[in-house]
């Protein structure tokens, strides 16, 4: 098998560089279904570690119930009860505590929204005829409004409750878990933590648990619960016909995934899927334009003005920067206005005589698709430059100074040493860039607002994303369902992406060999 290993090597470095090229393109298009595979096996490997994680607990509660004493089989009922009968007073008061509030809660609120979340038995906002209304001496209309139900108020706060419960039975295991602990050192003949023991760890050797409590919580509120929502409501019809409290929206289950993978026509318009389909094919290759161009081309800039003989290097790169401190929002809308139809390159061609009529810069999906490219590359050039230039000052110079010496030409230089040391250190910001331009808003919003409109399903233009043609699915057409399908295929796509990717970067399988 070495000996193999050995000769493949032999036979490779006899391999012209384009056959060098599709060799490895040819690896690693043969490396995509391992990489498939390898994630679906950890994704398989996650839901039975979780199944037998909750095995494992569910025997560890059954074991503490039937060995425990009357104190420890008691805090299966009132939590916090084996803390202060055992001196764990600080303890013993927050689980009590925190089992009032969650009874309270529960009985109060938490089970009426939790019950709702059905959507059934829910009643509409209406106006019904009523006496009229006097304020202030004017009489009003007759009619009286009634509020309904909310639907929408119900799926948070009952996203909100059933967090509430999972936290609750956490909070119950560990005291189970601190029930088990306290009867085992006693047992022992050694003293359960005190108060003054809790609060000292809580600033010492639990600090980190003390310090990620409440940036745990902010991401909790503000990036899980959404997430929880915008997938729930992917199963619903919400859209700008069902808008609570006047129309309430239903559970649908998965008919709008359905829409994704049945490409009929609906009323002569062209199937969502269809559009989907054609949106995520432009926006891979977008991203694929709009990251490698301009990584190539800025590493290109960065590699011309750090060349030795190069006067002005700081000027070179002033000018750049500069370039960066002009706001996007400013540059790219005035780049639209610039290659508009009526815009200042178009008059200044026709009255020139070099064309006959206007060039659609932003008319025709070809061009327009071609144009965004290219601006992107004058506005991402600088972004780059900055940061491949402190990558190439770290190279070490002996490298190139041997190359030379060997007879290597630029071009292999930069090939042997300056792009394998690049992709090593820039493989996994290469990829986050990659991703970024996936979901890149601003770009495509400012100079085409996803035009040329030749697309008539869902409002979708040529030029525009998932995330733009999400945008104007949720804040333009009000279809909130369809916009949280895309939004959850886009999470898939990333995902996939990411992970595949990752996994073949020389920075994760070749570390070893630039320690």
């Amino acid at each position: 098998m070495k000996n193999q290993s050995t000769s493949n090597s032999l036979e490779y470095l006899k391999y012209s560089a384009p056959r060098r090229f599709f060799h490895k393109f040819y690896l690693f298009l043969r490396a995509i279904p391992k990489g498939l595979l390898e994630l679906l096996l950890a994704i398989g490997g996650f839901f039975r570690g979780i199944a037998l994680y909750f095995v494992r607990e569910t025997r560890d509660v059954i074991d503490t119930y039937k060995n425990g004493d009357k104190i420890t089989r008691t805090s299966f009922f009132i939590m916090g009860f084996s803390s202060l009968a055992r001196g764990q007073i600080l303890r013993g008061i927050l689980f009590l505590a925190f089992q009032i509030v969650f009874i309270l809660y529960t009985a109060l609120w938490g089970w009426r929204w939790i019950a709702k979340l059905s959507f059934r038995g829910l009643e509409t906002t209406k106006v019904v005829p009523g006496n009229p209304i006097v304020i202030g001496g004017v009489e009003y209309s007759e009619n009286v409004t009634v509020y309904g139900d909310n639907n929408l108020q119900i799926m948070i706060y009952g996203v909100l409750s059933l967090l509430f419960v999972l936290c609750f039975l956490y909070t119950w295991r560990v005291n189970v878990r601190q029930s088990k602990l306290s009867q085992e050192l006693l047992a022992q003949g050694k003293r359960p933590k005190r108060a003054k023991d809790d609060l000292r760890a809580a600033l010492d050797s639990q600090f980190h648990k003390t310090v990620l409590a409440l940036p745990t919580l902010g991401i909790l509120f503000f990036t899980v619960i959404p997430i929880i929502i915008m997938v729930m409501v992917a199963f619903t019809n919400y859209d700008a016909n069902h808008t609570p409290p006047s129309n309430l929206f239903h559970w649908v289950g998965l008919d709008n995934f359905n829409q994704i993978f049945t490409w009929t026509s609906e009323g002569g318009s062209r199937a969502f899927s269809a559009t989907f389909g054609e949106i995520l094919t432009w926006t891979l290759i977008w991203a694929f334009f709009a990251t490698f161009s301009n990584y190539f081309l800025g590493m290109l800039v960065a590699m011309m003005i750090n060349k030795k003989g190069i006067r002005l290097k700081k000027l070179w790169r002033t000018i750049l920067v500069l370039t960066i401190a002009v706001p996007q929002f400013i540059s790219l809308l005035y780049v639209s206005k610039l290659f508009a139809d009526e815009g200042l390159i178009n008059r200044f061609l026709l009255e020139a005589g070099w064309i006959k009529q206007a060039i659609p810069f932003w008319t025709d999906a070809t061009l327009a698709r071609v144009m965004v490219i290219l601006v992107n590359i004058w506005v991402g050039i600088p972004y780059q430059m900055l940061i491949t230039t402190g990558v190439l000052m770290n190279i070490p110079a002996d490298l190139y100074e041997s190359a030379r010496i060997d007879g290597a030409r630029p071009f292999q230089q930069y090939v042997k040493i300056t792009l394998p040391y690049m992709l090593f250190v820039t493989g996994p910001y290469l990829l986050t860039n990659f991703i970024g331009n996936m979901n890149n808003f601003n770009v495509i919003y400012l100079l085409t607002g996803g035009a040329p409109y030749t697309q008539p399903y869902a409002g979708a233009g040529k030029t525009d994303l998932l995330i733009t043609w999400l945008y104007r699915l949720t804040v333009t057409n009000n279809d909130y369902k369809r916009a949280a399908v895309i939004g959850i295929m886009v999470f898939l796509v990333v995902a996939v992406i990411s992970l595949i990717v990752y996994n073949l970067m020389p920075s994760i399988k070749s570390e070893e060999e630039f320690q």
